[in-house]
């Protein structure tokens, strides 16, 4: 899961190599801690929050079917 969050948020930032997900995982929930570059905030929210929700969502929706869930921290 860290590898796509990764791979999303590259493809929507000005500064990919930025980009750094750190995960930590406990017995039922995983935290995804996403890092990104100062400019690049509110690309990765997007206009509404939409961009962060629809991450978030599919996330989700990966870690249900492993009986787990999953949390996405946006972090500057």
């Amino acid at each position: 899961m860290k590898e796509f969050v990764e791979y999303i948020v590259k493809s929507v930032v000005d500064n990919p190599d930025q980009v750094r997900v750190e995960e930590v995982e406990g017995s039922r929930t995983t935290v995804y801690e996403l890092h990104v570059a100062q400019g690049d905030l509110g690309k990765v929210i997007g206009k509404g929050g939409q961009t962060a929700k629809a991450i978030r969502t599919i996330m989700a929706a990966a870690a249900a079917r492993q009986g787990k869930r999953a949390v996405l921290e946006i972090l500057e």
